[in-house]
């Protein structure tokens, strides 16, 4: 779903499952539901919203974002574990919808020695963050300095192991 079809129940539904993801996971759930309003109302036509139905009942979601040239998954959760469903939610429907929207690529979010599996091949992402401590920035800046060769070395081996021919 695009634009005016997100509704406030499918938004309901969205944030149940992203705080139930957040709630099983090592991270805590960070957005507010009135986050998600103000998206709607801001950039609804940037969100590609997909949603799982199990008997008519609403039971995951994938949260997407439209840009110029790819589609961009970020956010993920289900009320209910199903095998597989998050594959297909973030993946396979998330690169129909991007064949749909015409768009050259989709960009499954960073992470994830799985995705060799699904057809992606490693690539860099790059993230941007501003932190008003100084110290704190430095550490952080430390910290990814030694991250970004780790990075780089990992994505060396992994494009060894995509699912593609070469040449």
């Amino acid at each position: 779903m695009i634009g005016d079809d997100l509704k406030d129940e499918h938004w309901d539904l969205f944030y149940r499952c992203y705080l139930d993801t957040g709630e099983r996971k090592w991270g805590r759930p960070y957005l507010t539901r009135k986050f998600f309003d103000i998206m709607q109302q801001t950039m609804r036509n940037d969100i590609c919203l997909v949603m799982a139905e199990m008997d008519g009942t609403p039971i995951a979601a994938a949260l997407n974002y439209i840009g110029s040239n790819a589609l961009y998954g970020r956010n993920w959760g289900a009320l209910i574990h199903k095998p597989f469903l998050h594959f297909e939610l973030c993946y396979y429907q998330a690169i129909e919808a991007g064949l749909e929207l015409g768009l050259p690529r989709v960009e499954a979010g960073a992470q994830g020695e799985h995705k060799l599996a699904r057809g992606y091949e490693p690539v860099v992402t790059h993230s941007a963050h501003w932190l008003a401590h100084p110290g704190l920035m430095q550490g952080v800046e430390n910290y990814l300095e030694q991250e970004r060769a780790a990075i780089e070395h990992e994505v060396d081996i992994l494009a060894k192991h995509t699912p593609f021919k070469k040449g």
